[in-house]
C-alpha cells in the first residue's frame, strides 16, 4: 500500500500538491511548522494510489511517496 510522508519543516503551504492529487489525499493541516507555515498532511492516506504526482510538483521537495 502506498504511503505519503510529509517533511513538515520543508513545506511552505503552497498547495500545488493538493491540485494534482487525483484522489484528494492531501490537505493543509491545522499545525504550523517552526517557520509558521501550516504544512500539508495526508487526510485520506488509504486513498493514495502511489502516482507520485504530488512529490513531482512540490517545489520544496517536502513529500516522499513510498510504494
Amino acid at each position: 500500500m502506498p504511503k505519503v510522508e510529509v517533511e513538515s519543516e520543508r513545506c511552505k503551504s503552497c498547495g500545488i500538491c493538493l491540485t494534482v492529487c487525483p484522489k484528494k489525499v492531501l490537505r493543509i493541516g491545522s499545525r504550523a511548522n517552526s517557520k509558521g507555515y501550516y504544512f500539508v498532511e495526508a487526510a485520506q492516506p488509504d486513498q493514495c494510489i502511489g502516482c507520485t504526482l504530488c512529490g513531482m510538483v512540490c517545489p520544496d521537495i517536502a513529500l516522499k511517496i513510498y510504494k
